[in-house]
């Protein structure tokens, strides 16, 4: 099935992992504790992050809804958007056309 988007994937996956980021325990999505991450140095742990979400991205388009640590990332076809969540609220939307 997969994500439809029109956007530069490269953009969009740029926006996804800053948005992602804001998941305060984001790395749990990793199975990482708070002693491993806060161990990785910046690059590193941007390096994760775009991992997960070119990883969330990609599995959005099985499973419309994935959890990541406290967070949600939700993937809505119609609207042609991922929108990312934090406590609840709406945190970003990353729009793909």
């Amino acid at each position: 099935m997969g994500v439809r988007h029109a956007r530069e994937y490269r953009d969009i996956l740029q926006e996804l992992t800053d948005a992602i980021s804001n998941i305060e325990d984001c790395y749990l999505f990793f199975e990482m504790d708070v002693e491993a991450w806060n161990e990785l140095q910046g690059e590193e742990k941007h390096e994760v992050l775009e991992a997960l979400a070119d990883d969330v991205f990609y599995g959005l388009g099985e499973h419309p809804e994935i959890e990541v640590g406290s967070g949600q990332v939700i993937y809505n076809s119609k609207l042609h958007h991922i929108v990312v969540k934090t406590n609840d609220q709406v945190y970003h939307t990353v729009r793909l056309i």
